[in-house]
């Protein structure tokens, strides 16, 4: 008898109408999102009745049926392809990220105050409306906002800058306010999964990560639990850029390293963990005026150097004499 093929969650072992449907409702909408999750979280998201057997037989079927075994370096090539850039209105700071902020990763930007970490998000998130051939992805932005930082007013005003329809843009970007470090988990694993899906979205943006994280862990004794949860929630944040070919943008918020007797003592919260997690890591600070320097920390295959951008009233730009 040959065997069945597997096209939608229906056609997984052991997984029937009703088991289809309560698999849907809880996020796993097709099979790479069966896929790329682990046995525990499917258990724990399905309730009684669930157990291990099933839930490792499924997503193992799952996981075939994708193609997630091996590859060779050409077929990664390949699928390297899909991938999208979207331009940050700055040709310097497009060369610094590789060509713009890449779908499938997670790009962090760390500074002290002023250094135009939400401005940046304020021009990704105009930018990414525009077509590909300028610099977009032809999508709606999602704006999760943990500081009181989101401003519509200027995004109308960039996008009358950038050409872009101002009503339009407003439209295509998605608003909220995350209250606690909760709140913000459950947005990113229970609400923003249908966004994606219903409203054509590019790329999401959570200013800033870790703003509550650091205020709800604050003593000594909850810093591994904060960890932990960062680390899923970042996990979490990966694995939605993958499945739906987005860019995932977040801000970090930074402190001295008092042990620092020479060098710049600024380090980004969130310890490793963030670090390891975020694809590109890039540092942020003011300069004179309207300048700002961006330095490359870290990249899976872009050098460590930094470049110069501006911020205006017209949004993310380069310096004049360049």
């Amino acid at each position: 008898m040959p065997k069945k093929q597997i096209k939608d969650i229906e056609d997984l072992p052991g997984v029937g109408e009703k088991t289809a449907e309560k698999l849907r409702a809880n996020g796993y909408k097709n099979l790479l999102a069966v896929a790329t999750t682990s046995p525990w979280e499917l258990k724990d998201k399905m309730g009684e009745g669930f157990g291990d057997e099933t839930a490792d037989k499924v997503i193992q079927a799952a996981r075939d049926a994708v193609g997630m075994g091996f590859k060779t370096a050409e077929e990664a090539l390949k699928h390297r392809q899909t991938i999208g850039k979207i331009s940050t209105g700055s040709k310097n700071l497009d060369t610094l990220l590789g060509g713009g902020v890449e779908t499938q990763a997670i790009t962090e930007a760390y500074g002290s105050f002023g250094s135009s970490k939400t401005q940046l998000a304020f021009q990704l998130a105009i930018n990414v409306q525009k077509p590909k051939e300028e610099g977009g992805m032809g999508g709606g932005a999602i704006f999760i906002d943990t500081e009181n930082t989101f401003r519509p007013e200027r995004l109308k005003q960039l996008a009358e800058a950038s050409g872009v329809d101002p009503e339009a843009a407003l439209k295509n970007v998605f608003f909220t306010r995350a209250f606690n470090s909760d709140h913000q988990i459950n947005l990113v694993e229970k609400d923003l999964e249908e966004l994606v899906e219903n409203n054509k979205i590019s790329l999401v943006i959570i200013d800033s990560l870790t703003s509550h994280f650091r205020s709800d862990y604050s003593g000594r004794g909850e810093l591994a639990e904060r960890q932990q949860i960062l680390n899923k929630h970042m996990h979490a944040l990966q694995r939605m850029a993958e499945r739906h070919n987005i860019a995932v943008y977040i801000t970090n918020q930074v402190m001295a390293d008092l042990s620092m007797m020479f060098g710049d003592p600024t380090r980004p919260i969130g310890g490793h963990i963030v670090g390891h997690q975020s694809t590109y890591r890039v540092y942020l600070r003011k300069s004179k005026g309207e300048k700002r320097i961006a330095r490359m920390i870290d990249s899976p295959h872009l050098p460590e150097q930094d470049t110069i951008f501006t911020v205006t009233e017209k949004g993310i730009g380069d310096p004049k004499d360049d």
